[in-house]
């Protein structure tokens, strides 16, 4: 997957690639001290748009409140501006967005408050996560021999860079096994999410999902909620075993990078008809028309970006989060 783009945004100032670089002894690499998101830009009929820009712009603040950040250098608004900068000077429009806020200047006391803020904001072309062919083949996961994070240990409704030690652990381990993807199970024996998805689940037209208390409050799951009851189907957030999803009907993913997701086989056994099913499908063409701007939907959840030149959004005085 090439990274390469124009521009990076970093701490108020967009720079040429090669030089979008922090230092060895920045604090947030040795520490996993630092928040991101992953956002989408999507091509439609009136040029590029950002799915969910203000949601994904908030919970980026809302992470680093989490974190502990008391001061931050951006609000939500400046950063989302920034990101649709980002994607016109660099002429995307199918492209994947990485705001990332990080430790910088101290903290090597172990506290967020001996260090500051830094943000940055990268964007590069990137095609499905899972690989194009998933779309609608759908792919193969198993249940991870690593536990998901306990909600008051690693704080899971905050996209803490640190966190993803546990995806990466989870989803080499299936990669080795000739697996796709990762099920993780949270504290109490309950399935909890993928290495980067949310999961539901369906059995008899009827969708469910895990309540967000253990797992990230998705926005792309928040859209395929509210698209699914848009369509008529009722949907239940409840616990689920894994025993309960070797006998759905069908078993789906979703997240910014990897969209929207069928399972064709969990631990050998196979979901449903072993392909993607017609729930699924009816739910992934909604989301691929709301992010294209073909949806009635699109109207709220897309932000069009502009043409630009490049240039610095000014530097603000700090703000509290």
């Amino acid at each position: 997957m090439g990274m390469e783009s124009k521009y990076v945004w970093m701490n108020g100032e967009l720079v040429e690639f090669e030089k979008a670089t922090v230092h060895f002894l920045t604090p947030a690499l040795h520490y996993g001290v630092g928040v991101y998101e992953g956002i989408r830009s999507y091509a439609t009929g009136r040029g590029p748009a950002v799915f969910r820009l203000k949601e994904h712009a908030g919970r980026l603040i809302d992470s680093a409140l989490v974190l502990g950040f008391r001061e931050l250098p951006y609000t939500a608004a400046e950063i989302a501006e920034a990101v649709k900068l980002v994607v016109a000077v660099n002429g995307f429009e199918e492209c994947y967005i990485r705001p990332l806020i990080y430790l910088t200047d101290g903290g090597w006391n172990l506290t967020v408050d001996a260090g500051k803020a830094g943000l940055g904001i990268a964007a590069w072309e990137w095609n499905n996560y899972l690989g194009a062919e998933a779309l609608e083949r759908g792919i193969r996961a198993n249940i991870a021999s690593f536990t998901r994070h306990h909600p008051n240990v690693m704080m899971t409704k905050a996209k803490i860079t640190g966190n993803y030690a546990n995806s990466v652990l989870a989803k080499t381990e299936s990669v080795r096994l000739g697996f796709e993807e990762a099920i993780l199970l949270d504290p109490q024996g309950y399935v909890a999410e993928c290495t980067g998805e949310n999961l539901f689940m369906v059995r008899r037209d009827r969708l469910y999902t895990i309540p967000t208390a253990p797992v990230l409050e998705g926005i792309t799951r928040d859209a395929i909620i509210t698209l699914a009851r848009d369509l008529g189907y009722e949907l239940s957030e409840t616990p689920i075993s894994r025993d309960q999803l070797y006998v759905a009907d069908e078993v789906f993913v979703c997240g910014t990078a990897a969209e929207c997701i069928a399972l064709r086989e969990i631990d050998f056994r196979v979901i449903g008809s072993g392909r993607m099913g017609p729930v699924t499908r009816a739910i992934q063409q909604a989301y691929q028309a709301a992010i294209h701007g073909q949806h009635p939907r699109s109207a709220e959840w897309l932000d069009y970006v502009t043409t630009a030149t490049p240039a610095a959004l000014p530097v603000r005085q700090t703000v509290s989060a």
